[in-house]
Parts: structure tokens; sequence; C-alpha cells
């Protein structure tokens, strides 16, 4: 039996560390659908592409973070594995990403093993 195929939309405000997601991701050989930087983007990317996962970061550019979007997202899409991506691992933050159940948190600076494991 095939393993499913591995898809991931990157939210993540910062240009630079999306491209070295989506590199990383291509390597362990996750498909990446796409990548926004603001809520909205994501939202719609999110829905017209259906990934098996999203790398979501909790700050994003405009009024909602990646919290929001990520349940949302998680209201539409049970299914879907999101996996956090965050500089800022303070107690508040934390407790905030927690409330959604995510499938993984992640700390920058990510490295291809994190990804490795979150993938897995």
């Amino acid at each position: 039996m095939m393993a499913e195929a591995r898809t991931v939309v990157i939210v993540e405000d910062e240009f630079l560390i999306a491209q070295d997601l989506a590199r990383l991701c291509r390597q362990i050989g996750v498909e990446v659908l796409g990548t926004a930087a603001k809520a909205e983007a994501a939202t719609a990317l999110i829905e017209e592409s259906r990934p098996t996962h999203v790398l979501m970061d909790v700050r994003l550019q405009g009024k909602r973070d990646g919290v929001e979007v990520a349940q949302a997202a998680h209201d539409h899409y049970p299914q879907m594995k999101i996996i956090f991506v965050t500089g800022s691992n303070e107690p508040p933050t934390m407790a905030r990403i927690r409330e959604d159940n995510p499938y993984r948190i992640l700390i920058k600076p990510i490295r291809l093993d994190d990804l490795v494991e979150a993938f897995s």
C-alpha cells in the first residue's frame, strides 16, 4: 500500500523564510501547493488547494493571525494537519496555539530534521 501523498500550504509573512520552508519541504518529498503571507490569502489558498498539511506562522501581515486562520481551517477541514511554525514560544502565544489542538508546534529556526519529524 502506498503512503498518501503529502501536500502543504505554507503560511509565513517573511518571504525568505517561506522560500526556505518550501525548499525543505520539497527536499523531503512534500508537494508545496503555495505560500501566503496574509490571513485572507491563506484562507483562500487552503480552501482552494485542500492540502494534507499547513505550515502556519503565528504572526502574519494584516489584522488576523495564524491561530485564527488555523481555527477556521480546522472548522472546515478537521482532518487537515496544522503544524505551527513560530519564533515566539512565550506562554501566552503557546496557550493560544494549543487551543486549536495543532498537529505539531515547531520553533524557528526550522531544521530539516524538524520537518521530517513533523510530517511523519
